[in-house]
């Protein structure tokens, strides 16, 4: 008002047709009515409705869900859309199901990612029956990767499967378990099992040790009542890789075999028997 009062005007009647901008700002907001509303629809989500059409486990479902939704069973439906626990239910189309997989692995948001990611991305959002199975089997025959990603360890190679037993306690393995509680003093044991009848022997043994300490009590609680062995396997333990220790054992004639790194089944024997001696300690302790 203030820069008008300086100035000579009249004030005159516009038509609204003639003035569409100043007539727009005029009218009251309140007044307006909604005519319409134009919502964004995925293609993949049509896809997912015309799928339903020729799946037999679908239509059922359309029909009990048209009755009662939920169902005591999960199930859903949502917009003509069948869901499972909130999730959408996608039927057995695998067609659909690989796209889905694709846009969760493929793209630049999944970066082929692997297995585990990629079923949990997709198990937040969609339901099938053997999904993991689905996206395992996808992500196996995956060209990128096959190209793009490398494996860590060398070629397994073939089986070397230990030689047979030819009879009791002629064939041993030996390891040793060592941090536990003192008991005594004692806080290793020392466990020789026998390949052929797995029969074995868990001796106490203090720290420290040495080889000639170890070989005197493998002599007194193992060859004493069983006599020398024809054969040793063991881990690459300092005891067992001692020079001592070879040239005992060379000159009784028994051969030594250590395990390695590429094949360490070979002591897997008494791996799984210090398993079973620590679960015995730890229940009875």
């Amino acid at each position: 008002m203030t820069r008008l009062m300086g100035l000579q005007f009249k004030i005159v009647y516009k038509k609204g047709k003639e003035n569409v901008a100043a007539d727009a700002l005029s009218r009251v907001a309140h007044l307006h009515t909604l005519q319409a509303v134009s919502l964004v629809k995925p293609d993949w989500v049509q896809e997912v409705l015309n799928s339903y059409t020729t799946d037999a486990r679908a239509q059922q479902l359309l029909q009990q869900l048209a009755v009662t939704s939920p169902d005591p069973a999960g199930y859903s439906l949502d917009n003509g859309l069948i869901r499972h626990h909130n999730k959408l239910w996608i039927g057995n189309n695998s067609a659909l199901q690989t796209k889905l997989i694709a846009s969760f692995y493929s793209s630049a948001i999944g970066g082929h990612s692997g297995t585990a990611a990629t079923y949990q991305r997709l198990k937040n959002h969609f339901s099938w029956k053997g999904m993991k199975h689905v996206v395992e089997s996808y992500i196996k025959q995956c060209d990128v990767c096959q190209h793009a990603k490398h494996s860590n360890t060398h070629p397994a190679g073939l089986l070397q499967p230990l030689a047979l037993p030819q009879g009791v306690w002629m064939d041993l393995s030996m390891d040793f378990i060592e941090g536990l509680p003192k008991s005594q003093g004692y806080n290793v044991i020392l466990v020789v099992v026998d390949r052929l009848t797995k029969y074995a022997h868990f001796i106490a043994v203090k720290h420290p040790y040495t080889v000639a300490s170890i070989a005197q009590i493998f002599m007194d609680n193992v060859v004493r009542l069983h006599g020398l062995p024809q054969s040793i396997i063991s881990d690459r333990d300092t005891i067992f890789v001692s020079t001592f220790w070879k040239e005992l054992f060379k000159l009784y004639r028994v051969k030594l075999a250590l395990s390695i790194a590429y094949h360490p089944q070979s002591d897997g024997q008494t791996k799984r028997v210090n398993q079973c001696i620590e679960m015995y300690l730890r229940c009875l302790v």
